[in-house]
């Protein structure tokens, strides 16, 4: 016995570790270490904690946008400052500079920023030129020289009140010595005008103005502007024709007739009644016309000639001095019958008319030149443009909510419509009018979005995926660690509690160590056991149960006992 006990003396091991052993090993060797086991579920149990709370964090902040990148610092802080006025988290990102909001609150901070007018910096401008490295190319600052301009005149552009924002493009060619290879500059400016604002005609000829004279060589006409929904706003060039003048004059006369309708209809069905749509077909067309008439009897406007006439027994006038002789009577004359003058030799005397004026009997002949006038009259028409050739109404009634309408009812209102547009049978005018049931809008927008479709349903699923990822680790992770620290626990309190019952035994009565037989005689559980005990025992049941009690008290040396047993079993 004395043999079999002897590896267990606590002689120094042959073996000696190797000082660079293998690091696997080594790790294996800590975590086998008693403290290292001990201290290892809680090791656990705190990771998977914090893992939790990391998820938990990465889950629960939102997601972020980016609100706004390349601001000056001055625009930066006006806009975070802004931003946390409104209770809006933002953040700016060291590296890149750009200011990021969370994704729900994007529009928002939009909202909020653009009612302030932040941000206000604009381009650079010809401050551009000012960062012009040394030796570039006379391209390069030909584009800068160009970028500069444009970023200049959109500037001066949204000085205009309806304009929030403008963009310039200008085309400007090289210029050549050659006549036939010089082309004209041109220019393109994109307006986005102030919500509910529109420029007037007017304003418009002044954009294009400002923009053509900033830039030499350049034309009104070679300059284009359109708003941000892509509509033309500058007239020349493209709208030579006049077709948007027409669209714009037949919308005014069918909002016209469509506003009569309204004032008319409104007491009289109420509002949200009815609905009219009018369609005018109107003729704007200029046209002119020169009429040249003349009158077939015409009118004497002058007349030259002469005619001659008989002396009858060719009697003289009286003439001479006056005196006795002159006053003398003329001797008796002799009736002679006077042939009329015809203006033609030897042609016949025409009759006198009756009625008509008698024939001159001392004239022979005649002849004369006469012009006449015609009575020319020139009539110019010139058409105004702006009748309209046909007219066309539609008109829709709501049913009472109880019964319908009377045909009596409808026809009356017909006729009040044919009357406040002025309807016209010879230009085919047609108006209808009908009743029939709504569709109820108030019921349609009370139903609102879809579940789906709302904003809190992607902010409730994170949170809600944060949570079930941390009831998961402390379910599946932390919950286990504790069971079997607590199970752990409750094992090493069992054979403390054992010792405090044997010591509680009169002294020399030998208690069972570990369920064993009972010790040698002035052993006890609390008193330690030696190694010398052992061999001293006399029994082999009490030399057991020694040894199991110097398992107990020394399971260090015991191990290194056993370990020297089953190498000195292996040399053997």
């Amino acid at each position: 016995m004395s043999n079999a006990l002897a590896p267990m003396n606590p002689a120094p091991s042959p073996l000696v570790p190797e000082r660079f052993a293998n690091p696997l090993k080594q790790i294996q060797g800590v975590l086998a270490q008693p403290a290292v086991r001990r201290a290892g579920p809680m090791a656990l149990m705190v990771g998977l904690v914090g893992a939790a709370a990391l998820a938990w964090s990465a889950l629960s902040a939102p997601p972020q946008k980016t609100l706004f990148s390349g601001l000056a610092d001055a625009d930066k802080a006006a806009v975070t400052q802004a931003l946390s006025a409104g209770n809006i988290d933002s953040h700016i990102d060291d590296s890149s500079g750009a200011l990021t909001v969370a994704e729900e609150d994007y529009s928002r901070a939009r909202l909020l920023l653009a009612g302030q007018g932040l941000p206000k910096a604009a381009p650079g401008g010809y401050a551009i030129l000012d960062q012009l490295p040394m030796g570039v190319s006379r391209a390069v600052e030909g584009e800068r020289l160009r970028q500069a301009r444009e970023t200049e005149l959109a500037r001066s552009i949204q000085e205009i009140d309806a304009v929030a924002e403008a963009r310039v493009h200008l085309a400007t060619p090289e210029a050549s010595v050659f006549l036939r290879d010089n082309a004209q500059p041109s220019a393109s400016v994109v307006l986005k005008l102030q919500a509910g604002r529109a420029l007037s005609d007017a304003q418009v000829a002044s954009i294009v103005n400002l923009v053509a004279s900033s830039v030499p060589g350049m034309k009104p006409d070679a300059v284009t502007v359109v708003d941000q929904l892509g509509g033309l706003l500058s007239k020349d060039g493209a709208n030579t024709d006049g077709s948007e003048t027409r669209i714009r004059f037949q919308r005014q006369v069918e909002d016209k007739y469509r506003q009569q309708l309204i004032q008319l209809l409104t007491p009289l069905v109420g509002a949200g009644n009815f609905t009219a749509e009018v369609q005018a077909d109107v003729n704007l067309d200029e046209t002119s016309a020169t009429r040249e008439s003349f009158d077939k009897d015409g009118r004497l406007r002058a007349e030259t000639g002469n005619w001659t006439g008989n002396m009858a027994g060719g009697q003289q006038t009286p003439g001479g001095i006056p005196g006795a002789l002159s006053n003398t009577p003329p001797p008796a004359s002799q009736l002679s019958t006077p042939q009329p003058a015809t203006g033609n030799p030897g042609v016949p005397t025409p009759q006198p008319v009756a009625g008509g004026p008698a024939p001159d009997a001392n004239k022979q002949s005649d002849q004369f030149a006469r012009s006449y006038d015609l009575n020319k009259e020139v009539s110019v028409t010139r058409n105004a443009p702006g009748g309209v050739r046909r007219l066309s109404v539609a008109v829709l009634l709501r049913d009472p909510d109880k019964g319908r309408r009377t045909a009596m009812e409808i026809n009356q209102i017909s006729d009040l419509v044919k009357s406040a547009v002025g309807f016209d049978q010879a230009r085919n005018d047609n108006v209808t009018v009908i009743s029939r049931k709504f569709a109820d809008a108030a019921g349609a927008a009370a139903d609102g979005p879809a579940w789906y479709d709302n904003a809190w349903l992607p902010v409730l699923a994170r949170n809600a995926t944060a949570i079930v990822i941390a009831l998961l680790v402390l379910l599946l992770g932390v919950r286990p660690l504790a069971k079997a620290l607590m199970k752990k626990r409750e094992d090493a309190v069992a054979p403390a509690a054992t010792a405090g019952a044997a010591e509680a035994l009169p002294m020399g009565t030998a208690a069972p160590a570990g369920g064993a037989g009972p010790l040698p005689a002035g052993i006890t559980v609390a008193d330690p056991v030696a190694l010398d005990q052992i061999e001293t025992s006399s029994s082999f049941e009490g030399r057991v149960g020694a040894v199991r009690g110097f398992t107990r008290d020394n399971p260090a040396r015991a191990a290194l006992a056993v370990r020297d047993m089953i190498a000195a079993d292996d040399k053997s």
